[in-house]
């Protein structure tokens, strides 16, 4: 039986950070990151739950962290001395068209969705230059398609999938950054949108959710986390600046 330092895609020895940790995709990809070895600072709003979460892993540390304020992420800097791999997963959804969408909506879902990709990969940044580290930034399809009723969401996605090839082109040699296009997902965040939007008929909005996706399910947050740990891998060393949708088809549709 080989060893876990034989097995593939393992992060032994990597600091690892990941915003929105404590629930849906962050959830996931923190106890992914944790079983490939790595350790891993669950970020997170909600302090309370990123703790319980990291009394459950491994070499794992809960870190209170609001991804739009600098100050917050400031603080959260100060508490961490090197970093391998950054996460960047928090992000909050909204409904509406154009003529729907408030600018103080727009810029509450920009903000958290792609200011806050700004923020905190500027304030790890001179950390994951000296560790020629990695960073997978979660997007979206809704950045790759134009989504119904989706036009801040798919507004903000689509700058987190520019910046991520922006960075690639400007540190070509010193990181990797990369982003993962999840179609829907079966977490708290959709059972969330069905509960305020369609919460007498969930069980019909949530049968159109699935049809999108001609492989006919949601995604899973596993299946998500199991492609953060292999885009941050040694094997996946040759993937910069890629944007890679996990849609269960739709985008080849």
């Amino acid at each position: 039986m080989s060893s876990e330092a034989e097995q593939p895609y393992r992060l032994d020895g990597k600091i690892a950070l990941v915003t929105g940790a404590a629930s849906g995709i962050g959830r996931a990809t923190s106890r992914e990151l944790a079983r490939a070895g790595a350790d891993v600072l669950i970020a997170d709003l909600n302090l309370e739950a990123a703790l319980g979460l990291a009394g459950e892993l491994p070499r794992s540390k809960a870190i209170e962290m609001d991804v739009t304020q600098a100050s917050s992420i400031g603080a959260a800097l100060d508490r961490i001395s090197t970093l391998d791999i950054l996460v960047n997963n928090a992000g909050i959804g909204l409904v509406g068209d154009l003529a729907g969408t408030s600018e103080e909506d727009f810029e509450r879902v920009m903000r958290v969705n792609a200011h806050s990709v700004y923020l905190v990969t500027r304030a790890m940044l001179p950390m994951l230059l000296m560790s020629r580290g990695s960073i997978v930034n979660i997007g979206s399809v809704a950045g790759m398609v134009g989504v119904k009723k989706r036009f801040a969401y798919c507004a903000s996605k689509g700058a987190v999938l520019a910046m991520t090839r922006q960075i690639a082109v400007d540190y070509p040699k010193e990181i990797r950054c990369n982003c993962i296009a999840p179609g829907t997902v079966q977490t708290p965040f959709v059972e969330g949108y069905l509960e305020k939007y369609h919460a007498h008929e969930k069980d019909k909005v949530r049968a159109e959710l699935v049809s999108r996706q001609p492989s006919g399910r949601l995604g899973t947050p596993e299946d998500i986390a199991a492609l953060v740990r292999y885009l941050c891998s040694r094997e996946a060393e040759f993937i910069n600046g890629a944007i890679v949708p996990i849609d269960g088809g739709w985008t080849a549709a």
